[in-house]
């Protein structure tokens, strides 16, 4: 049988194979809502084979957005319409995360394809057009583009703002029947801010020593691993390396991991990047190095993501043990329906992945001869 199409458990969570969809996000809600775009996006790839869904990051607060089109889930009315995707993808067999995520000081940006829209006051109003000021471990901005603002640095009294919003954004992933929450410390957002001395430059308890860098991070996890489900699983996607001589290094996710285990955490997201400067070579499994570093060195269960679109070399990813999971985003969008392609393509011959309603796929396949029925 193959290793990325067998079963996998994560503590109560059973997943039916290996293959997760990373969270992408689509800057297409109004007011943190998701809506039908988001449901269809979602929905084909449950339809599509994969074993966990993730959604896109979705902000804790609404000044947490990516942008004004982001996800939200900082009220309660929030709740029903996530629950109304989520129940759709458990109909179909799989598994449903979601990204809970501030972005700090690379909030309220702009939404590339909505540039003219935004010019006129009905414009506005029919993309939910919104803007603020972000917030930051310091007053320090991501960079000189004009697309990012100069963010107010957080006080204690904000940092503890943060911890409790992530930790009622758990509740409410709850609520709304989430099978598992990632904890978004990446690419550069609010809490990767507080882990890399590129832009941490406290001098309190929250800056300085990797010890306190990592002080917001592990009390967010705390938090949510105290409202989330004990038979429930929790994930924490993390840029294992700043890709910058001057940042986090991998080193340090390593110890970061160990901390993430014994809080409770049960599978490192490993990405990388995400601040100005970084110098990525973005060629085929690129990261997956990354997965088998904190694996290897923390003993725990990673997903390895990035420009892994292959069945063969993502297999040899699970059998060689260099991570435990298979994420894709951009291959899944090319091709909604890659894990049942790939399950073909190492070795199942008997359609049980495809959902009933398109078994008429294996008669096509028969008079064609191809795939089961290849020559």
């Amino acid at each position: 049988m193959s290793k990325l199409f067998s079963p996998a458990s994560l503590r109560g969570l059973n997943l039916r194979n290996r293959t997760v969809i990373a969270p992408m996000c689509q800057y297409s809600a109004i007011d943190g809502f998701v809506n039908d775009w988001h449901m269809v996006h979602l929905g084909r790839f449950a339809m599509g084979g994969f074993g966990l869904i993730l959604f896109e990051a979705t902000g804790v607060t609404a000044e947490g957005r990516i942008s004004y089109g982001d996800l939200g889930i900082w009220k309660d009315e929030h709740v029903a319409p996530l629950a109304r995707i989520v129940d759709f993808l458990h109909s179909q067999g799989a598994a449903a995360g979601i990204q809970l995520a501030h972005a700090g000081r690379k909030a309220s940006t702009p939404v590339t394809w909505n540039t003219e829209a935004v010019k006129t006051p009905e414009g506005r109003a029919s993309v939910g057009f919104e803007q603020w000021t972000p917030v930051a471990p310091s007053a320090v901005a991501h960079s000189d583009d004009p697309s990012f603002t100069v963010p107010t640095a957080l006080d204690l009294a904000g940092i503890k703002g943060v911890v409790d919003a992530f930790a009622a954004g758990a509740k409410r992933a709850l609520a709304a029947g989430f099978d598992t929450v990632e904890i978004h410390a990446a690419h550069g957002y609010l809490l990767n801010q507080f882990l890399s001395p590129l832009a941490n430059k406290r001098t309190d308890e929250y800056g300085g020593s990797r010890e306190n860098r990592m002080r917001l991070p592990l009390e967010v996890v705390a938090a949510v691993r105290a409202v989330w489900p004990e038979d429930k699983p929790l994930l924490v996607r993390i840029s294992v390396s700043d890709n910058h001589p001057d940042g986090w290094q991998v080193e340090d996710s390593v110890a970061f991991a160990k901390e993430l285990k014994a809080l409770g955490v049960d599978a490192i997201d490993c990405s990388s990047g995400g601040f100005d400067g970084a110098i990525i070579n973005s060629v085929a499994h690129y990261q997956v190095p990354f997965a088998q570093a904190v694996r290897d060195g923390a003993d725990i269960p990673t997903i390895a993501v990035g420009l892994i679109d292959e069945a063969h070399q993502a297999e040899a990813v699970i059998a060689r043990g260099e991570a435990d999971f298979v994420a894709l985003a951009r291959g899944a969008l090319d091709d909604p329906n890659w894990a049942l392609h790939a399950n073909h393509i190492l070795g199942e011959d008997k359609y049980t992945l495809w959902p009933v309603q398109t078994k008429r796929i294996e008669s096509l396949d028969r008079s064609l001869k191809r795939r089961s029925y290849a020559d």
